[in-house]
């Protein structure tokens, strides 16, 4: 949901120029044409291969001045008297220009070429006659509703990106719910302020749990990271049995990171994996609502764990692995202001007193 809301834009835009390019470009100004062309003729040919094929059948008919050679070669065509005519001037010689109008005669029942109307041809090319370019009028109203409607899209677009950018601005980076509930449990007396709060949750079978969260301010300045992770598994069974997870809290403005290892009963009570588990930070048992609280110079998290369920069965100890493990990581900042505030309030004390 995350990667939706950040590239929202992105999304629209994209879903947009596929509308417009499938159904717009694709199906309405330039569709494809499909032509069927299994039974095609001579008569389906371009105007010079159509002379190069009425040449072919005239030199044919003149070495048998058979007249069904002619009335064969032209069956199926919608106009060939026009067609043969148009070609006469293409002939290389006079004896062919002669055979053209015989053969014109034969496929207009004896009318010759001198009362024929021919397209006037259009320079270029081979010297064939080329039909005028259609009526364009459709083509126009066309790209000019569809350049309306690209600039409606625009205009929208513009619109979603100032709305995003107030919303924001109002807004800010975190959201209120995103917030811890309630002040932060410390080792002293400090003015803190809430930065955000992080739920994880363990299932067993999940042997990659390690989440790990950055810490920012209302600014979006990097002030630190927290995490929870799988600190220690017993027995060898896959999935693994996990007996111990490590919360940790690194500050950016300190040279050390916190880490305190939460324990199951029956870790927490076994000297041997205590030991072991020792140098990774101070030992926790774990128990149900129980608040983990880990301090740095400029950040404190409150962790506190929501929800666990041992795992039971199979060949080991009771209360030794997880089942589930749910926590929840508050994070606060330590304001810097605190104390000159609070000597601020006094002398206004002092002076309304006085």
């Amino acid at each position: 949901m995350d990667f939706i809301r950040k590239n929202l834009l992105v999304i629209v835009a994209f879903v947009l120029g596929w509308a417009v390019g499938l159904f717009i470009f694709g199906w309405w100004l330039t569709p494809v044409e499909y032509v069927w062309t299994a039974n095609a003729t001579p008569n389906d040919l371009a105007p010079q291969y159509q002379a190069q094929y009425i040449n072919t059948t005239a030199i044919a008919f003149a070495q048998t001045n058979n007249p069904q050679v002619v009335t064969n070669a032209f069956n199926g065509w919608s106009d060939p008297y026009t067609a043969i005519c148009a070609a006469i001037p293409t002939a290389p010689d006079q004896a062919t220009m002669n055979t053209y109008n015989q053969m014109a005669m034969i496929v207009s029942n004896g009318q010759d070429c001198s009362t024929a109307v021919i397209p006037t041809p259009v320079p270029g090319g081979d010297g064939q006659t080329t039909a005028p370019p259609a009526e364009e009028g459709g083509g126009n109203g066309l790209i000019i509703l569809l350049i309306i409607v690209l600039i409606v899209l625009a205009v929208g677009i513009i619109l979603v990106l100032r709305m995003r950018s107030s919303v924001s601005d109002d807004e800010g980076p975190s959201t209120y719910y995103d917030m811890p509930e309630a002040g932060p449990i410390s080792t002293e007396e400090v003015n803190a302020i809430p930065l955000a709060r992080f739920p994880s949750n363990y299932t067993y079978g999940r042997d990659n749990f390690d989440d790990s969260h950055s810490i920012e301010n209302t600014n979006g300045d990097f002030l630190g990271e927290c995490g929870v992770g799988i600190a220690e598994s017993i027995g060898s069974d896959s999935p693994k049995n996990v007996t111990a997870f490590e919360v940790w809290l690194f500050d950016k403005n300190d040279i050390r990171t916190v880490t305190k290892v939460i324990m199951s009963d029956h870790a927490f009570y076994d000297d041997a994996i205590k030991a072991k588990l020792a140098p990774k930070g101070e030992p926790v048992l774990a128990s149900e609502g129980e608040v983990i609280v880990l301090e740095t110079a400029a950040l404190i998290i409150n962790a506190e764990i929501k929800e666990m369920r041992y795992g039971e069965g199979g060949s080991l100890p009771p209360q030794s692995y997880f089942e589930t493990f749910t926590i929840e990581l508050s994070a606060w900042a330590k304001s810097s202001n605190a104390a000159p505030m609070a000597e601020v309030q006094a002398q206004d004390d002092d002076l309304l007193a006085y």
